[in-house]
Order: structure tokens, then sequence, then C-alpha cells
């Protein structure tokens, strides 16, 4: 070993010791090192040497990882040497055969993150050195290889530039039969070592399998995102592909080809694909059939041949009798966890990833386009499972949950087939009545079932007998049940004035402590499900509960029934909430401060209560920020509710920024200063939204009552923190602070420039190129926009370290622009679709709720953002000619001419017409 490994060597092994005065300056004089010549060459002569401390080889593998971050890019301060790069791929691939399985998985994931700057241009060789070693003998050599290529597919497919999309798509056409193959004998050898009972081996075959799986996994899905594209986009040209898609979907979803090797996000774009194919405008024929264009009638042809008696009759029964059917899991939620199993049950656009609202959505535009096929035989499934079920039976019960479910949501087409009123009458109206525990399936879904109908076809006269069991169920013991008793239609308002009546008159008269909870969540259920229709007839009540709250003051979980009803009573109210601050601020007051007995039972209500109360605050008033003060506490006791305390933060934020902030933020920061030193990665990205929301909303105050929390910010950023969730956050503050208080940020990169000995060019640069490599982490379009605005504020400039990132910055705002642009189809322009110009208040349906007072903060808020306020595309149009200006047009040609020419194509298409 020569004399710089050897020194290497024992700085490394320093910095693994447990004694901090060894280990402090071993990783002073390593950091010092990151920038020399040699020094990742080292590294890895170091890590490569099976001989040396396991401790030792694992950090310099960390070293190397670490460097390739900061150092790899050409245009990276103190960029490694393209010489060096040269010897260092070679040096990376040159044997598979680490034998310790953690070093082997970083070394792999360090070859990923070169992969993904270097390959295929620089690295050519990469990829058929990997698939020369995967068909290697030698099994150490064979696992190794799978391993790297697992990473490297899988990060390769992550990326999102256009150019470098068709570069992952001709790979995958090229390896993808060889990983299929790969995986298909690796099971094989599984399946053949299992009969033998070679355990060991089998292991290891097993390992292999799943490597293989994963990578094929990669190709597949993406794939299959390419596939729903050209068909979204290209309707015609994608019918030549029609027959073949169908019969490929058809067959892994919906026969015995596909049991035991698929997985759900595979079945999803499969029944994603069907579904595109059989709602398609573009592959209907015309009213008149002399009207249709040559390749709609193509193409209904192709569907029409494909979509047989047997085949919708096999799709619609496995659609029903397999996927409809309520996994262990489901089963499992709804009994820990009820409240959360019955959000899961809500709509949006869940269909496009999940699979049970995919499989509902495919069902319904099936049945909707095949019904006279279809009908007969969904009435089958129903004429076989009348009467009561057995309740020992639990696959009938599935069954019949899947089938009601089914008919619940083909209501509409089942309108001339089904007689839902006898149906109601002489077998619905029993399975509601039936109180076995088992059976809550069943009446949850009747229930449920009902509430499609209603709508459809259900005699008034039946009316009244459906109201009573819908009391009847109010107080049924599964919380689930009880909250899918009303159904989204006006007809139960005219009944509104008198059942809330006698509910009220019901909680005056008991006596019982629980059965005026039982009463008070009946009422609590009312005033959710009518929100603001309840205002004309809640007088009484809201006189009664400061009494009920006075005489309850022994029985705590009576008082949380209260608060449940409060909750729902302030939703409902909306602004108007605010009369009931005399009696409502006291309660939270009293349920929130740690320091009473009653907290333990009321603290979780209180702080819902407390939320809510704030959301629907018209203004701020000095009893309603002096509650605040319960706050310091609560964030110290780090229970399970701080989630909710956050909020409320964010909360007082969005209704008072400047009286809360210059308040509260001092004794706030200090607490989140604390907080950060030991929580959770999530709990980090928890108390940085709330600085990110006080930047958003007062961008000047923000940063000032913030400011001792931005340097751990700001170093987050130059060291590059590994969790994505949290770098996102991190950029998102920074974005903040550079877009709308560019002063404060560079008063910051001074003080950090002192703090750390470097020059703040040097240091400004270290941040731009973070914030470059780092995009990807970055998810939320919102905060992708932030980042390119961010950036462009910097230019114009004649700063050489600004000019030496452009091109970083224009990569930035490229995969920007990809996020937020959409394109006119008839005019062929483009338009920011993140751009808001005016207020609107939204047009509700009856079974929607209307917005909060916060909610309209925030749209106001909204409206004043830079995110939804300035288009992308002029902002990225006027800093590029004030860059022209400032350099004059042979300065600015150089420049643009360090951006990849691919690059420089695709923003002058953005700007055209500018």
């Amino acid at each position: 070993m020569d004399s710089a490994s050897s020194v290497v060597l024992q700085a490394l092994t320093q910095a693994t010791s447990q004694d901090t005065a060894v280990l402090k300056p071993a990783e002073e004089q390593l950091r010092q090192w990151e920038t020399q010549p040699g020094f990742y060459s080292v590294l890895l002569n170091i890590f490569n040497n099976h001989m040396l401390d396991v401790n030792v080889r694992w950090l310099a593998v960390l070293y190397f990882k670490n460097g390739i971050d900061r150092y790899w890019r050409r245009v990276a301060p103190h960029a490694l040497s393209e010489e060096e790069k040269t010897s260092l791929r070679a040096g990376l691939i040159t044997n598979f055969n680490e034998p310790v399985n953690q070093i082997a998985t970083q070394i792999a994931v360090l070859i990923a993150k070169v992969a993904r700057l270097d390959c295929p241009r620089q690295w050519p060789e990469l990829i058929p050195i990997l698939l020369e070693s995967v068909k290697g003998q030698d099994g150490l050599q064979q696992h190794r290889a799978l391993l790297t290529f697992y990473h490297v597919t899988k990060t390769l497919a992550s990326k999102r530039l256009a150019q470098d999309r068709r570069l992952f798509q001709d790979l995958a056409s090229g390896i993808y039969s060889f990983a299929c193959s790969l995986w298909s004998h690796h099971t094989d050898c599984f399946l053949q070592q299992i009969y033998a009972r070679d355990e060991a081996t089998a292991l290891s075959s097993l390992e292999r399998t799943l490597l293989s799986l994963k990578g094929s996994r990669d190709f597949t899905l993406t794939h299959g995102d390419i596939t729903h594209n050209f068909l979204e986009y290209h309707p015609c040209a994608f019918i030549p592909l029609i027959q073949r898609s169908l019969e490929f979907a058809v067959s892994y979803v919906f026969t015995p080809a596909g049991e035991g090797v698929t997985f759900e996000r595979f079945i999803v774009q499969c029944m994603n694909l069907i579904k595109m194919i059989v709602k398609n405008d573009a592959y209907k024929p015309a009213k008149n059939i002399d009207d249709s264009k040559p390749e709609s009638l193509e193409a209904h042809k192709i569907k029409t041949a494909f979509f047989t008696h047997p085949t919708l009759t096999e799709i619609g029964r496995r659609l029903v009798s397999h996927y409809f059917l309520l996994t262990e899991e489901e089963l499992t939620m709804w009994e820990e966890d009820p409240e959360s199993f019955a959000v899961e049950e809500t709509g949006g656009d869940s269909w496009k990833y999940s699979l049970r609202p995919c499989t509902e959505v495919l069902f319904l535009d099936i049945f909707h386009n095949y019904s006279q096929t279809l009908t007969p035989v969904l009435l089958d499934m129903v004429q076989n499972l009348q009467g009561p079920t057995n309740v020992e039976d639990p696959v009938q019960l599935l069954m019949k949950d899947a089938v009601y479910n089914a008919v619940g949501l083909a209501a509409y087409e089942l309108f001339d087939n089904v007689d839902f009123d006898q149906w109601f009458k002489n077998q619905l109206l029993g399975e509601l009545q039936v109180s076995h525990h088992r059976y809550k399936l069943i009446r949850r879904r009747v229930i449920w079932l009902i509430g499609q109908w209603i709508s459809v076809k259900f005699k008034s006269d039946l009316r009244p007998l459906l109201y009573e069991v819908i009391l009847s169920l109010m107080q049924d013991p599964d919380l689930v049940v009880r909250q899918l008793f009303f159904f989204r239609t006006e007809q139960f308002l005219p009944y509104l004035e008198s059942i809330f009546g006698l509910l009220f008159q019901l909680l005056q008269q008991v006596t019982e402590c629980d059965t005026k909870m039982q009463v008070l969540h009946v009422i609590s259920c009312v005033i959710e499900r009518v929100n603001i229709q309840i205002r004309p007839y809640v007088g009484c009540l809201v006189q009664y509960l400061p009494l009920l709250w006075k005489q309850s003051e022994e029985h705590n979980m009576l008082r949380c029934a209260i608060l449940t009803t409060l909750i729902h009573l302030v939703q409902g109210l909306g602004a108007e909430s605010k009369n009931l601050y005399p009696f409502l601020l006291p309660v939270i007051q009293l349920s929130t401060d740690v320091s009473q007995p009653p907290h333990v039972y009321l603290l979780e209500d209180g702080l819902e209560l407390w939320l809510v109360t704030l959301e629907n605050s018209p203004a701020v008033t000095p009893e309603l920020l002096r509650i605040f003060q319960n706050m310091s506490a609560l964030l110290e006791l780090s229970s399970e509710n701080v989630r909710t305390c956050f909020q409320i933060v964010n909360a007082y934020i969005y209704l008072s920024a400047t009286e809360f902030l210059q308040s509260y933020a001092e004794s706030l920061c200090r607490t989140f200063c604390d907080l950060l030193k030991d929580i959770t990665n999530e709990g980090q990205v928890q108390v940085l939204k709330v600085v990110e929301i006080a930047l958003k909303v007062s961008p000047i105050l923000g940063a000032h009552m913030f400011q001792p929390l931005l340097p751990a910010v700001f170093r987050g950023i130059v060291d590059g923190e590994r969790y994505p969730v949290v770098m996102s956050t991190y950029l998102g503050i920074m974005g903040r602070v550079l877009l709308q208080n560019s002063s404060f940020f560079f008063s910051l990169l001074t003080q950090m420039a002192s703090e750390s000995s470097q020059e703040m060019d040097q240091l400004l640069g270290s941040v731009i190129e973070m914030w470059v490599d780092r995009m990807d982490n970055i998810t939320q379009p919102e905060r992708r926009k932030l980042s390119s605005l961010a950036l462009l504020s910097l230019l114009p400039s004649d700063n050489s370290v600004i000019q030496d990132k452009f091109c970083g910055i224009i990569n930035i705002c490229l995969e920007a622009l990809h996020d937020v642009m959409t394109e006119d189809p008839e005019t062929g322009t483009f338009k920011d679709c993140m751009l808001m110009s005016h207020f609107e208040e939204p047009k509700l349906s009856d079974d929607e709720e209307p917005p909060t007072e916060q909610d309209k903060r925030k749209k106001l808020l909204a409206l004043e953002d830079p995110v939804h306020s300035v288009s992308l595309q002029q902002f990225v149009y006027e800093k590029l000619k004030a860059q022209q200006a400032l350099m004059g047009d042979q300065g600015f040609g150089v420049l643009m001419e360090t951006v990849d020419t691919e690059l420089v194509s695709q923003l002058q298409e953005f700007l055209q017409g500018l």
C-alpha cells in the first residue's frame, strides 16, 4: 500500500473510533482531502480491499458516495478531473465479489449514482459488463451484478427530462427480455432446490429471483406509463395495438395466467389500460354511422370482436367475485382503525393508482358500455344470495358485500331491471335488522346501497320507514356503519327540523350518562352530515350545552361527547361560531391545559375543537390569541397529538400572522430548536412546514422571527441532507427566502460564509449545485416551480459563480416548465397551469362542504403567491433577456453554449411566441 493510501487508511480508522478526541480531527482531515485529486481513487482501493476492517471499508464507501453528490458533475466546484473519473468508473466494475452484503448494497447505489450522471454517454460499457457478469457461473459475482443492475435501472428509470426518458426506453427495449429470462431461470432453480430441500442454495436463488423481478418491474412499469400516455394523447395511432393490449391486460388480470406473477401496481396499470380503451370516445362510432371516422369504425370493430359474451361474462364475474372482496388487511383496519377504514373508501383520483377504486371505476365503465351482456350476469349473482346469510360463513358474507357493492355502483344502469322498492321491503330491510356483530359488513353495505338507489328509484311513501331505520342505525355500535346512515340527497332535509327537535328533547329527558352520550353522538352525526343546513335549528342546543358541560364535571367521557358535538357544530356554523366564543374558548382552554387533570381525557377532542374554531374564525380575538399559551407545554409532550398541534400553529399564522408571530414566535422558535435536536424525520418536516408557511404568509416578518432556525436549514442544504422529504422542505424554505426576501438570504449567506471560513461565492456555488442535484427530491409541483423562480431570481448577474451554474439553473427551469406548462391543442401555445387570476366562490353540490374561513384565507394568499401569480414561462423569458442585455449578444451566446443543445431546443419551444 503506498503512502497516500496508508495516510487515508489511518484517518478512516481513526474516524471509526468512539473517542471524540480521535474521531473529530480525523473527520476534519478527511473533509479537507475531499477536494484533493486522487482521494477517491484511494478510497476505491480501500473499500475494494477485503482484508481491511469492515467498518473502515464501509466509511470509505460512504465518503466516496458523498463525493459523487458534491464533486462528480463537471460544473461542480473542485470537480473531479475527467481522467480520474474514467479511472474510477473502470475500477468500480472490475469485479463483483464484495463479501459483505451491506457494503455491496452501498457500492451498487454508488455505481447507480454515477450511472445517473454518466450513462450511457460517458459510460457505455456499464450495462454490457453488468449483463456479462450476471451470466457468470460464480454465485457471489452473479448476485452482486444483479444487485447493481437493479439499482442502476431503478435510478435511470427515475430521470425526468425527455432526453433521459428516451435513453432509458432504448436501454429497456434492449435488455427487458434478458431480465425476464433471468427471472424465469432463477425461479426454476429456486423451485427445484426447494423440492430437493436444499434450503441454503434455494435462499440464494430466491434473492436472485427477487432482484431480477425488481429490475423487470421497473422496465414493465415504465413501459406501462408510456403505453397509457401514448393511448391518451395519440388514440388513433394506438389502434393497431388495441387487440394485443387487450389480450395482454385481460389475460393477466382476469384469467389464471396472472395468478402468482402479478402485483398490485401492474394490475392497476392493466385495468386502467382496459378502461381507457373501453371508454375512449375516439373508438366509438357516431350516432349516425355514416358520420363516423374510418379509424373510429376500425377501433370499434376490434373492440366488438374482442369483447365477446364469454369474455365480458368472465370479466364481470371476476371483478365482483375476486377484486370486490374486502381483503384481510381491510377487515383488520376496520376492526383496529375504523375511521381510517372509512376514509380509505373516498374517491378522487385514487382509481389511477389504488386497486379497489380502480376496479370499481373499471366495473362502472364496462357495465355502462356493455350493460345488456352484464346485467343478467349481475342479477344472477344477486339471485344466488337472496335471504339472510349465515353469520358463521365469512366467505358468503364477503361475497354478498361484493355483489351489493356492484348493484349500488350500477344503480343507474339497472333502473329498468330491478324493482328496488320490493327488494328494499322484502330483503334489505330485514338485513338491516340483523344485529349480530359479524353482520355489520352487510348492514354497512345495505345502507350504502340504499344511498346509491334513493335518487334513482325509491318511492316517497317508503321514506318514513327508511328514516326509522336510519335513526336505529345512528345508534349502531360500529363506527363504520354509523358513518353511512345518510345519503347524498336533499330528500332528508324536510325531516331535519322534526328529527333534530326530537333528538334534543331526548337529550334533555334522559338521565343516564351513557344514554346522553349516545344521543349526543347521533346529534353530532346529523350536524356533520347536513353541515350549514343545521344553522336554523341549533339555538336550543347552543343554550343547553353550557349547562350540560357544567353538569358533567365529574363525567369526562360525556364531556368528550360534548366536545365532539361542538366540533361539528362549529363546522356547521362556520364564521357564525364566533358567537359561541364566551362558552367555546374556556372549554378549549380547560381541555388543552396539561396542568389540569381532565386533559388526560379531553385533550385529543379539545385540540380538534381548537383547530376547527381557528379554521372557521372570521378574525382573531385577544381571547383566541391568549389560548396559545397552552401550546408550549403541549409541544414538549411530543405525544401522538403533535401533528394537530402543528396544524393549530399553522391556523394561527393563516388567521393573523403579524399579531401571532409578534406575540409567540420567539418562544415558539426556542421550542422548535429544542424539538429539532431529538425528533424523527417526519417530525422535522412538520416543524419546518410551520416555518415555510410563516415565510409564505409573511416573507419579511417570518424570516426575522424564525432566523435562529435558518442556519440549520442552510447547512442541511450545503451538506446534502440525505432524507429526500427533509431536503425538499429545506429547499422550499430557502426558495421562499431567496425569492421573496433576497436581502435576508444574502445576509444569511454572509453569516454562514463567515462561520465556515469560506468565500461567499464559493458557498453560494455549493448551494446552487446541491439545489440542482437534489431537484428530484422535490415532488410537489408548487415547490418545483418555486425552486426555479428562486434560482432564476439570481439573474441577471455578472457573478462568475452564478454564470458557472447557469446550465444547472436552466436545467431546473426546464424540469419545472415540463411540470407546470400545458399546451393549448388549438393554438399550440403553452400556458402555466398554476396561475390563479381571481377568487371565485366554488359552486358546491349538495354533499360538498362549504369552504371554511381558512380555506378562503388560503385562496386569497395563493393569489398573491409568486407560485400562482407569476408565469414561469414569462419569468424565464424576462430573466434570460435581462442576462443577454447585461452580457451582450456574444457573451450571452457563449453562456448558452454551456447548456445541452437538446435542452436549448426544449427551452425555445416553451418560449416561442413571447
